[in-house]
């Protein structure tokens, strides 16, 4: 199998002083739904720049289906579709123009209409896009990476300016080239957009990437992931506090009233309740929330030494997820 895009080794300095990116190592392999995430200034888009050999790296390699970004970079933007972050229309132009002028492009002989009625526009075809909505430019701009069925989508933000049903349309349209065989790769900062489709993800922080891999194992690094309220009849009296917090699993116990919430590994929960009933105190209604990716990514990038600064990264493995730091 060939792997869709690799990094290895890549550093990126921008004069003497800023350095965006440190010694970055990443692969994403063929049909992945792969999410790039970090705060703004974490070196996103300069990843993404140098896979499209819009600026290069200055030390180490990047590839995009085994080729060199830099000395194949005509060939790699032909089998490559993109929605960037800043695009723009050309607001005299009608959709289908739009779409035409990229199937044009790429040498190919796609309908252009087929392709708006993919990203749900067919309707504004004939309209001139200085007259769409955010969203609708949106779209329009993702109709023209389609063309020529590319086998890397390489999506910037690609809900931001979509409305709910908006979001689950690009969803959608993303799964679907998932499953024809594209490799997506996707930057956002919209946490439960990247939960609902991703694979695997990657966290960027300030220039370094602090984690790469599924959700769950994400979660299971951070100890199972699961937040317990219970409510029970009553209040909790501090020796039913301590003896929750014993109990192996548990990292945290805190109490409101009468709901008490535990931060514990998901298999712990019957054991949580079962040591509340004992001391006895009725449980009269509980519920488990698992860690959200918003919590994961807040742990991951929380207080991280910033790419130019500090030690080198050094790499430890908690079960299958790997993290720097």
């Amino acid at each position: 199998m060939v792997t869709a895009i690799e990094i290895s080794g890549v550093t990126k300095r921008f004069g003497e002083d800023v350095v965006a990116l440190r010694d970055l190592d990443l692969r994403v392999e063929e049909g992945e739904i792969f999410g790039f995430l970090g705060p703004n200034g974490a070196g996103k888009s300069t990843t993404i720049d140098m896979l499209l050999d819009y600026i290069r790296p200055t030390e180490g390699t990047v590839s995009v289906l085994g080729m060199d970004a830099q000395a194949d970079s005509i060939e790699v933007r032909k089998r490559v579709g993109v929605l960037p972050d800043a695009y723009h229309v050309y607001d005299r132009l009608t959709g289908v123009q739009h779409v035409q002028f990229a199937i044009d492009s790429k040498g190919s002989d796609e309908d252009p209409m087929d392709l708006l009625e993919r990203v749900g526009i067919a309707e504004a075809a004939d309209r001139k896009a200085g007259g769409y909505s955010k969203g609708m430019k949106q779209r329009l701009i993702l109709a023209m990476a389609l063309v020529g069925e590319p086998d890397v989508l390489i999506l910037d933000e690609p809900t931001t300016g979509l409305d709910p049903n908006g979001a689950r349309e690009m969803r959608e349209i993303i799964r679907k080239e998932a499953a024809r065989g594209a490799t997506v790769f996707f930057s956002s900062h919209i946490l439960e957009q990247v939960e609902a489709v991703c694979d695997r993800v990657a966290i960027l922080n300030r220039g370094r990437l602090v984690a790469v891999d599924t959700i769950e194992n994400l979660r299971a690094s951070m100890g199972g992931g699961a937040t317990l309220t219970v409510t029970v009849e009553g209040e909790p009296t501090d020796e039913v506090l301590d003896a929750v917090e014993q109990l192996p699993g548990v990292t945290s116990v805190t109490a409101a009233g009468s709901t008490m919430t535990v931060a514990c590994d998901t298999g712990a929960k019957t054991a949580v309740l079962d040591a509340i009933e004992s001391t006895g105190l009725v449980v009269s209604d509980f519920a488990t929330e698992q860690t959200s990716l918003e919590d994961l990514f807040m742990s991951f990038t929380t207080d991280a030494p910033e790419a130019g600064t500090g030690p080198e990264a050094a790499v430890r493995t908690d079960g299958d997820v790997e993290v720097r730091q």
